[in-house]
């Protein structure tokens, strides 16, 4: 059965909604509808974070409080969440939030405009922090999504590290066992539909329902955190009549962990994610903190990232050195096959009319295994990659015996290398000039374009050098002299 209205709850109260446009923004409808104007619009593609929110859901029997940039997040997606803006902070007697108190304090504000983004990221990292003083690093990643014009960050970071100490203790504390109670009471497992066969926004609520439903409309737009999705609406400005929202499918947020890997649902969020595949390698959570911004990487979502097949994607060039492999599903029928296979060309891939992705399966790594994986790119945060280098190799008495090599950026398609990992096999670990003779290769495997973010010979000779950077860290040099950031754990500790 499906409902005709999305629920969520705001202030304490439901609110329930039947007119629900497939294309309609929750920035224009804090906007437009509440005249709520302390959410801004600053670059209306989820980089500036002037739109912040946050989005409180149910996470492992708790209440968890995410940052969501509200201009590219569809309105329909809020459906069983708590919204909370910058005007919801201030309790009933108007005394200000601990966070909005502290950027008082210490003058954390300069213009103004980029402010409320600001205090709604501080406020996400207050309800996470929990305990203990929150480190200065802490309070940076936080605030990565949020850029300031004014260059007020010194005195916004000692506002962050004063307010995100210790037990959050707010009116949304005060109320987490009723907030909890209502959103439980949110998830009814009904389908969400509003609109008719030629144009609507839906929910499906199971796995069956979404497959039946994307059978009968192979032309609908499949959309799970929008980080890309959205875009098309802002920026290419173009309609989307029909539109199916993943989220209520819980069975594809699934994540598990087993002795050979770990199986991540096409639902979850980076942000979920991210425990599971950094306990696959180091490198991996170094490149997931990397991708987007907090707000991105708790709405996008690594099967998103799959499915819409970008050469430039960071996780399918990383999952494809690993030897992932991806789940797909069209109607009752489901296959898997090897994620190098599932990209075809650019914009296309292998997915028929009415097939979706439920999900990857990422294997861990072997005894005598090591991977390496570099993103490249002109700013550390928040930055698409100019290319990202995936290495994994199987080390056996000193030689290299089997390799995957994969890149992103350097072709239509993220791609293996397959030439320099025949030229690898069987070199010394030790022997750095058959190193360089096996880099010289991979100009037979790559191609790159010209384009804004690099030149082809760029792009090319440094390609080049992280192969031999990752041959370096194997042979024993540790990443402290190989890296700026973004040192390997085991080796940060030992340093």
């Amino acid at each position: 059965m499906a409902r005709g209205t999305i629920k969520f709850l705001h202030r304490g109260a439901v609110v329930e909604l039947s007119h629900v446009g497939p294309n309609e923004t929750l920035l224009d409808y804090l906007r437009l509808r509440r005249h709520a104007f302390g959410t801004k619009e600053g670059c209306a593609e989820g980089d500036c974070g002037a739109c912040t929110v946050a989005l409180g859901s149910l996470r492992h029997g708790a209440v968890s409080y995410q940052p969501i940039n509200a201009c590219i997040q569809l309105l329909g997606m809020i459906d069983g969440k708590e919204l909370v803006t910058v005007e919801d902070l201030s309790d009933g007697d108007g005394r200000l939030h601990p966070v909005q108190a502290a950027m008082l304090r210490h003058h954390g504000s300069q213009c103004g405009f980029c402010t409320p983004g600001i205090v709604m990221s501080l406020f996400t990292l207050y309800h996470q922090q929990g305990r203990g003083a929150a480190e200065r690093q802490a309070v940076n990643d936080c605030l990565a999504g949020n850029l300031c014009r004014c260059t007020g960050y010194r005195p916004i970071v000692d506002a962050g590290r004063e307010a995100c100490s210790g037990v959050a203790d707010d009116q949304f504390s005060a109320r987490r066992a009723a907030t909890h109670q209502q959103l439980a009471a949110l998830d009814d497992g009904e389908d969400v539909w509003i609109g008719d066969g030629a144009s609507f926004f839906t929910a499906p609520a199971s796995m069956d329902s979404l497959a039946d439903l994307y059978l009968e409309h192979p032309d609908a737009v499949i959309v799970a955190g929008a980080t890309d999705v959205g875009l098309w609406i802002t920026k290419q400005l173009r309609l989307l009549p029909k539109v199916i929202h993943l989220g209520r499918v819980a069975e594809l947020a699934d994540i598990r962990a087993s002795d050979h890997g770990c199986h991540i649902g096409a639902g979850a969020s980076y942000e979920m994610a991210a425990g599971a595949l950094a306990a696959i390698d180091p490198d991996l959570g170094e490149v997931l903190r990397r991708i987007g911004s907090r707000q991105v990487r708790a709405a996008g979502t690594v099967g998103g990232n799959i499915a819409n097949g970008s050469p430039i994607g960071d996780m399918p060039p990383a999952l494809i050195a690993l030897g992932a492999e991806l789940h797909l599903r069209r109607g009752g029928a489901t296959r898997m096959l090897a994620l190098e296979e599932f990209f075809i060309d650019y914009g296309r891939q292998d997915r028929r009319p009415g097939e979706f992705v439920t999900g990857v399966d990422v294997p861990r790594l072997a005894g005598d295994e090591i991977f390496r994986c570099y993103k490249i790119s002109k700013r550390f945060d928040q930055d698409i990659s100019s290319l990202l280098g995936a290495f994994k190799f199987r080390i056996q008495d000193g030689r290299v015996t089997d390799a995957r090599i994969a890149f992103g950026g350097m072709a239509a398609t993220p791609k293996r290398a397959l030439a320099t990992e025949e030229a690898l096999k069987g070199l010394e670990l030790a022997d750095e000039v058959a190193w360089m003779a096996a880099g010289e290769v991979l100009a037979q495997d790559y191609q790159p374009i010209d384009d804004m973010r690099a030149s082809a010979a760029y792009r090319l000779a440094t390609a080049q050098a992280l192969l031999v950077k990752a041959l370096h860290e194997m042979n024993g040099r540790g990443s402290a002299s190989m890296r700026l950031m973004g040192l390997r754990l085991e080796e940060a500790v030992d340093a």
